[in-house]
């Protein structure tokens, strides 16, 4: 029997972790899931998976160690018959390219196979920032849980938002709500209310903004980088719009590492870079160079990026060829860069993005 409270007094005593009273509260549940999920296969000639026991849906607000926990989670149970972690958004994605591969095949029901295929050879499945943004994923995910549950996988994944909150005021919502109501039965919802935002905590005692953009500052970039994601390996964080797959290849526990190029060298717009400030809570963004009528194109990207990043409030740690105020220092468009050279100075100061 694994006893997730002594793993994580294992973390707090290795200094990975710090103690948190309203997290240990969260304990026992996992303790539970992992004890039913523990049960091995029957024996004999029509072997099959044990039913699933009631997955976790564990919600609360922004950087309380949602995500960490169930990491920790997946790190130390072992579960016969397959586990997987991923980010709600890429799962979806995945979904959506086999749902697609199957219509090609003349599949009746590609939903339904999907959902199949995904269950084949997993018991749990732990999904992370569980969100729903648009009609197409409302109208399908209802569908894919109950053939995810039918093949007898837990859940567990994390949210911003308790399950009633999920898809609030979208179109067609009544649709959505018989999903709502299998989460509910089918998990168990568990809500997360630290009041210490441990995120916030980690980026406030450290620098965010390096100049200039050299070895030092991707090596302090890199140790920022650790301490916002718990250590955990990126994964590509991938999202349509307008029918589009914009993809960062750096992403895990709610950050996103870029370089200036890989965001601002490719033709995406303000649609797309609103699309990643929904998507994530910090955007760490490197080698910033300095801006000019030669790189106008660019520039213009970057300052579209910085004010889909300050309207959504997200944390910004950059490294950059100078200072805000001398990035943009002469050349058409440096006058109006002032406002954008104000913005990232202010993103840059204690209590942004609480």
């Amino acid at each position: 029997m694994m006893r997730f409270e002594d793993i994580y007094a294992e973390e707090i005593a290795a200094g990975q972790i710090e103690a948190d009273p309203a997290q240990e509260v969260m304990l026992p549940e996992f303790t539970r899931l992992a004890d039913a999920l523990a049960e091995k296969p029957k024996r004999g000639f029509f072997r099959s998976k044990p039913e699933a026991p009631k997955g976790l849906y564990l919600w609360g607000g922004v950087g309380r160690g949602k995500s960490m926990l169930m990491d920790l989670f997946h790190k130390h149970v072992t579960v016969e018959g397959g586990q997987r972690r991923v980010h709600f958004h890429a799962f979806m994605q995945d979904v959506h390219k086999g749902i697609a591969a199957a219509r090609k095949k003349g599949v009746s029901d590609p939903i339904q196979t999907v959902g199949e295929d995904i269950a084949d050879g997993l018991r749990l499945l732990c999904l992370d920032e569980m969100q729903i943004g648009d009609i197409t994923d409302a109208m399908i995910v209802g569908r894919l849980f109950e053939r995810l549950f039918a093949g007898n996988v837990a859940i567990v994944t994390t949210s911003n938002r308790p399950p009633d909150d999920l898809y609030k005021d979208g179109l067609q919502r009544d649709r959505f709500v018989p999903f709502i109501d299998l989460l509910k039965k089918r998990m168990e919802v568990v809500h997360l209310t630290s009041p210490r935002d441990w995120r916030q905590d980690r980026i406030a005692e450290a620098e965010t903004y390096f100049t200039p953009a050299n070895a030092d500052a991707h090596a302090e970039m890199d140790v920022l980088w650790d301490k916002l994601t718990g250590g955990a390996a990126p994964e590509t964080l991938s999202f349509e719009v307008s029918g589009r797959t914009v993809e960062i290849d750096r992403y895990s526990n709610g950050v996103a590492r870029a370089g200036f190029w890989e965001l601002c060298g490719k033709p995406l717009g303000a649609a797309d870079y609103l699309a990643l400030a929904e998507r994530i809570r910090v955007l760490m963004l490197e080698d910033v160079p300095r801006l000019s009528g030669d790189n106008y194109n660019e520039a213009k990207r970057f300052v579209t990026l910085i004010d889909a990043l300050y309207e959504a409030r997200n944390r910004l740690v950059m490294s950059a060829a100078d200072v805000p105020e001398s990035l943009y220092a002469e050349g058409t468009g440096s006058f109006e860069f002032e406002r954008t050279a104000s913005r990232l100075r202010e993103m840059q100061s204690e209590g942004w993005g609480s």
